[in-house]
């Protein structure tokens, strides 16, 4: 068990509730009744014998992308990503002109109505994954003014409506395509008390039309979008506007593969190099109006899922750093999507990489571990009193199931069964509430991230960790950590139950 060590330093966490703050992954995840509906309403009115034909080119698109990032070099110069020419350029999307060729999607109705079918909850999906980590780490951030780039069809909205339902007063979505504009519009026709939306097909579009004072948002989301902008300049480009945009924190999402992973590390770098470097002038400035100019909103530190803000300690290792959400399969999806001659699964494992910014520097905050001394299992087997040696069968059989069910596939999916359930305004998650008492994971340096899944060998877990090496958080390593059942029990009783994407405490 843990204890409080000799001094000063009084610990902040039990072992239950240093366990319970270190969950940030979560299960198969259920796609919300009100958007299930709203995409079955949507594919009826715009029925086709040629669904799954759709559903098919549209893959073949999102490779035919993949294969051109492919053309762009693992790793790039140091001078291009921190200071890259600002192009008047832009890609068939985005109007781009890029050096690999203009692949950009149209977004067609045809492929419009494959995406909502095929594509929309997975992506909603890993958005909610998402945005549920960030409330969850910043309990003081409530966004009521948010940026939508790329919006799409809306998964990022629908999420952005699932985390913060009553703190949203306006969002702006930026998405070229008229005919994802109108599916969008489409799906949340129903839907009550929504917050003031305004939609516009391009970045200058939306600055041209709003004051100056109006241009800072409180959260700013560019999902599953940056993959397809094939020039690097250009990504960069875009993502420093979207920056501009952010009065607090940014949040881009790309799909989970190592092109997507690379282009988040490349935008990771290119944020913080800029930041720091502005910093670095305004304190070097003799001019005291220019040191005066350095605010509590100035710099950044990456929220999620890096616990510092050093290099990247996966650069040039061969790994990449992404995590899966798992969700129940829709009827459309279970309709329309291939299953190679096999029964198609009740669920899919959805890959993301994404990254999440706040304007400042990182908080100093004392590690989860400080103040705590575990006991050995040696120790804890010298202080049990003859009633712990009684053996509670009952006990022993809901433990074991408690300790494997994390790992265990689900079988049934019957989430579309609810779908003809009544909703109500008693609907909405509670979840915050509940993560206020099992207790938070602050943004300091103390809390490194499990990457990749543990390895469970006996009474031994070995997990691959990315942490911060030093308090302040601006220098970071890739470890495998190892914990033994004889060293520290408490800790391992903690490593087998924790699980990829997780947090694990220093």
């Amino acid at each position: 068990m843990a204890s409080s060590v000799s001094g000063t330093i009084v610990p902040r966490f039990t072992a239950d509730t240093l366990r319970s703050a270190a969950k940030l992954s979560q299960g198969c995840h259920v796609v919300p009744v009100r958007l299930r509906r709203a995409i079955k309403k949507y594919l009826r009115e715009k029925e086709d014998p040629h669904m799954k034909r759709k559903v098919l080119s549209l893959s073949e698109s999102f490779h035919e992308v993949k294969e051109v990032n492919l053309l762009l070099p693992t790793s790039t110069s140091k001078e291009l990503v921190e200071d890259p020419l600002k192009s008047m350029q832009s890609s068939k999307r985005w109007k781009i002109k890029s050096a690999y060729g203009d692949i950009g999607l149209k977004y067609r109705d045809d492929e419009t109505i494959a995406y909502v079918a095929s594509r929309m909850p997975a992506v909603y999906a890993a958005c909610y994954r998402v945005l549920s980590e960030v409330k969850r780490r910043l309990p003081d951030f409530s966004p009521a003014k948010v940026l939508d780039f790329g919006a799409g069809t809306g998964s990022a909205m629908w999420a952005l409506r699932e985390v913060w339902p009553k703190s949203m007063e306006k969002i702006n979505l930026i998405e070229p395509s008229q005919s994802m504009q109108r599916a969008g519009q489409r799906l949340i026709k129903d839907l009550k008390d929504l917050p003031f939306i305004q939609s516009y097909g391009s970045i200058q579009a939306l600055t041209q039309s709003i004051s100056k004072s109006d241009t800072q948002h409180d959260l700013v989301i560019a999902s599953y979008v940056l993959g397809e902008i094939p020039s690097l300049k250009d990504r960069i480009t875009v993502v420093r506007q979207l920056w501009d945009l952010t009065g607090d924190v940014l949040i881009l999402i790309e799909p989970g593969t190592p092109e997507g992973s690379n282009i988040i590390s490349q935008m990771r770098s290119h944020i913080l190099w800029m930041e720091s470097r502005k910093i670095r002038k305004l304190e070097s400035a003799s001019h005291k109006s220019s040191k005066s100019l350095i605010t509590m909103k100035s710099g950044a530190f990456i929220v999620a899922p890096c616990p510092h803000d050093g290099r990247c300690p996966l650069y040039n290792t061969g790994k990449y750093c992404h995590f899966v959400q798992r969700l129940e399969r829709t009827t459309s999806q279970r309709a329309y999507k291939r299953s190679r001659g096999k029964p198609l699964r009740g669920y899919e494992d959805e890959k993301f990489s994404y990254v999440a910014f706040r304007r400042g520097r990182r908080p100093r905050e004392p590690w989860p571990l400080d103040g705590m001394k575990f006991d050995t299992l040696k120790e804890q087997h010298a202080k049990r009193s003859p009633e712990d040696l009684e053996i509670d069968y009952e006990d022993q059989i809901e433990s074991e199931v408690d300790d494997d069910e994390q790992e265990q596939d689900l079988v049934s999916y019957n989430s579309d069964i609810t779908e003809t359930d009544a909703i109500t305004d008693d609907d909405d998650d509670d979840s915050g509430e509940e993560a206020e008492e099992r207790g938070r994971a602050d943004v300091g340096g103390g809390w490194g991230r499990i990457i990749y899944s543990p390895i469970r060998r006996g009474k031994r877990v070995e997990m691959d960790v990315c942490r911060a090496i030093n308090r302040d958080g601006t220098e970071g390593s890739f470890d495998r950590i190892v914990v033994t059942q004889r060293k520290n029990p408490t800790l391992h009783r903690q490593a087998r139950r924790s699980l990829w994407g997780d947090l694990w405490p220093f």
